[in-house]
């Protein structure tokens, strides 16, 4: 009799980031993004203006203007719209939220991630990476360090 045992994929290298770090967002051409990582928080947010839904071959887009950094020219970008959801801000009370997925890149490494959209110009970090962003990739947030995977004063 044979025992049918789940192989287990041995897990990667403990990757220790920081409570603050900049992040990239390749697939909207956006490589130095200043993101809090809010373990807190369940999804991931961007700082968004001018948030406009339309189609494209069939299809739901969004664009909208983001500006990653004070003093920086605002950025149309144009992506694919993957959810339209309620998502409770920072005083928790719920909000219909657009969302994307894009690519999010921390250090080296980089992996799929769902972000939604909202107006974060009256806060200090221009994105917050939330706890569903960091799941099943074997990350530690250093809660008394900063920039632990890239130098603050250059882009990701």
């Amino acid at each position: 009799m044979t025992q049918n045992k789940k192989v287990k994929k041995p897990k990667p290298e403990l990757t220790v980031i920081g409570w603050i770090e900049t992040v990239g967002l390749p697939q909207l051409d956006l490589p130095g993004v200043k993101a809090k990582i809010d373990t807190g928080a369940r999804t991931s947010a961007l700082n968004a203006q001018n948030i406009e839904p339309f189609e494209r071959d069939g299809q739901a887009w969004v664009r909208f203007q983001v500006q990653v950094s004070d003093g920086d020219p605002s950025l149309w970008v144009e992506t694919p719209l993957y959810d339209q959801r309620h998502i409770k801000n920072t005083s928790g009370i719920p909000e219909e939220r657009y969302v994307i997925r894009t690519t999010l890149k921390i250090g080296e490494q980089q992996w799929p991630i769902s972000v939604s959209l909202t107006d974060r110009s009256n806060m200090r970090f221009p994105m917050i990476v939330g706890r569903s962003a960091l799941k099943h990739r074997n990350i530690a947030v250093h809660t008394r360090r900063a920039y632990l995977t890239t130098d603050k004063t250059r882009n990701a």
